[in-house]
């Protein structure tokens, strides 16, 4: 589909509607977000795909097995804690590097405190055991004065005194002095809940509560990103351990797991047992296990590899050009097709550079402005379809007046007419005939029986000048003109004008019979001249006429005048010479016509050679 010639203001309207539009995207409706974060989505996924398996984090996973196999050594869940403490000891004689538990300690076992505190003396004893807090919403919460230090809150300025916040701390341990290590393990959404950040820090009444992985972050000594959060650089899967096998595990005298599983490496205790709920929208899935969050945050840090992100404003110049070369494509009458090729190279190109960044850690937002490209060529097609569906209606409605409506129609689908408004010269055939005898004809009947006549015998010869590809100019009175290479150039627009008078004489004959006594007076001249003509809709604004006109128009009308007398058909030698060896001959000589200082050759055609 062809972009058609339009107001220019339209255009400017529209690029001015769409920058508009991503300037207020930018600042204060996220329209285009989406675009970034469902197909950021698929390019996180292709890129975890390609990430091995990571090398520096183990899970240990209390999947649905371990609560099946862990129900005859320790009960039902939740397991008394000494269960985990056991774990603890266990995994720290391998050296790992850290503990976290994934895990909410938030509750004391008030039948079983005993077991409580064996918990709390192996987190005592390891200072690489981290605990899990959580940061909530709404509740009364812990008193700050209170907080033990270890829990890593940092007061900002001027902090309020006495504040309560809710956060939920690991109170199974409070009894042990320096056991209540630990960080936030709050699950980051973005604006469509799906989780792709992970939170350095949370701020509340003037306190800062660090997340967990940045607190085993910084024991490490690993440097952290800057801001509050950063964009998660996912992996392909994590190293998962059954509990149940590393607790069994522990209770063998030849242990049957590998000695250096754990050694150097970072352990996180955490759950994927879908009974536990601990299941999260990620680009990964939409039942993404926490503790493999917790897992690429902490490997993401451990690494220094986080993806680093570019913010969605130095995109908007982007925006604005991108939208700006659409509609000037559109201005500038090129086709839609040749602007979406344009338009989906330029995406391609912005999304291999957007892959070339990402592999390289780098996550460019370059969907948005994509977004914004598309939806501005989307919205000009449609301007320019529209257009070009009322320009089509509008030459259909102008052009089926002169034409068969099937041909217009399939000149129009294949574009060999259109409606310009502009004449322009072209080498054509014309024809004129004019019926005889009709005058005294209709002083003899009924003025409604003329009109049914004139109609019907109009009907049969208009079908004739269609049926053989020829154009209608007018009804003048008694008389038709038609002409035939225009609006389609046609090589044989004489022959085909020839046949047409054979057969519109034909007809007559016919109507003649069907009509009876009352035809026995009309006779018909026809006269036609081949030539240059000037084409096109003529008139005014209020009122326009498809016609032919110039000395070819002319003279075709004045050889009709000298058929009188002489023969039904005569065409000039111009015509003849066109026309071809399709059709016999008789040359009737020549003739002084008005307006030509020359006399004019003219032809009587015959069916054939032979005639």
């Amino acid at each position: 589909m062809a972009a058609k010639p339009m107001t220019g203001m339209r255009w400017y309207l529209l690029a001015l509607t769409f920058g508009l539009l991503a300037i207020a995207d930018h600042f204060w409706l996220p329209l285009s977000r989406i675009a970034d974060q469902r197909l950021g989505d698929v390019a996180l996924q292709l890129n975890s795909a390609r990430r091995p398996v990571s090398d520096r984090i183990v899970v240990i996973d209390i999947d649905q097995r371990s609560l099946e196999e862990m129900n005859d050594l320790a009960g039902s869940w939740p397991w008394p804690r000494s269960v985990h403490g056991e774990l603890i000891e266990h995994i720290a004689r391998q050296k790992p590097r850290a503990i976290g538990f994934d895990i909410l300690f938030n509750e004391a076992d008030v039948y079983r405190p005993d077991h409580d505190a064996y918990f709390a003396r192996a987190v005592a004893e390891h200072p690489e055991v981290w605990l899990a807090m959580t940061l909530n919403a709404d509740g009364d919460g812990a008193p700050m004065e209170l907080v033990p230090p270890e829990v890593g809150a940092v007061p900002l300025t001027d902090p309020p005194a006495q504040v309560r916040i809710p956060v939920m701390l690991p109170l199974t341990v409070a009894g042990e002095p320096g056991a209540m290590r630990g960080g936030l393990i709050n699950f980051t959404a973005d604006s469509d809940d799906v989780g792709r950040h992970h939170t350095l820090y949370r701020d509340r009444s003037q306190w800062r509560f660090p997340s967990l992985p940045a607190r085993i972050a910084e024991d490490l000594g690993r440097p952290l990103p800057e801001g509050q959060r950063f964009l998660l650089n996912w992996r392909s899967g994590w190293r998962h351990v059954s509990y149940a096998d590393v607790y069994l595990d522990s209770l063998r005298a030849r242990p049957l797991l590998p000695p250096d599983l754990f050694r150097d490496r970072i352990v996180l205790v955490g759950t994927s047992a879908p009974g536990l709920l601990d299941l999260r929208l990620t680009p990964l899935g939409s039942e993404y296990p926490g503790v493999e969050i917790l897992a690429t945050a902490m490997d993401n840090l451990d690494r220094g590899d986080w993806l680093r992100e570019v913010g969605r404003g130095p995109l908007l110049p982007l925006t604005l050009v991108l939208v700006a070369l659409v509609c000037l494509a559109f201005l500038r009458n090129i086709s839609a097709n040749r602007t979406g090729i344009a338009l989906l190279g330029v995406t391609l190109l912005a999304v291999a550079g957007h892959w070339f960044a990402l592999t390289g850690g780098t996550f460019i937002p370059v969907f948005a402005p994509l977004a914004f490209g598309w939806a501005a060529y989307l919205a000009a097609s449609a301007i320019a379809y529209l257009d070009e569906r009322a320009q089509r209606l509008r030459t259909f409605g102008m052009f089926k007046r002169f034409l068969d409506p099937r041909v217009v129609s399939e000149l129009i689908e294949r574009g060999e007419i259109d409606w310009s408004g502009n004449a322009a010269s072209r080498e054509v055939s014309v024809l004129f005939t004019d019926i005889r005898g009709f005058t005294p004809l209709s002083e003899k009947v009924a003025p409604e029986e003329v009109v049914a006549l004139l109609n019907s015998y109009f009907g049969q010869q208009v079908d004739v000048v269609f049926r053989l590809g020829g154009t209608l100019d007018k009804f003048m009175g008694d008389a038709i003109m038609a002409f035939w290479g225009a609006p389609v150039a046609h090589p044989d627009h004489a022959r085909l004008a020839v046949e047409a008078a054979l057969a519109m004489s034909a007809t007559l004959e016919s109507w003649r019979r069907e009509i009876g006594a009352l035809g026995s007076e009309l006779e018909i001249g026809i006269g036609i001249h081949s030539g240059p003509a000037v084409v096109g809709f003529i008139g005014s604004g209020e009122r326009l006429d498809y016609t032919a006109i110039g000395d070819t128009v002319n003279l075709a009308s004045r050889i009709e005048g000298q058929t009188k007398g002489i023969a039904r058909i005569l065409v000039s030698e111009a015509t003849m010479r066109a026309a071809g060896e399709g059709f016999g001959w008789r040359d009737r000589g020549e003739f002084l016509v008005k307006g030509r200082e020359e006399a004019v050759r003219l032809f009587e055609p015959l069916p054939n050679k032979s005639t």
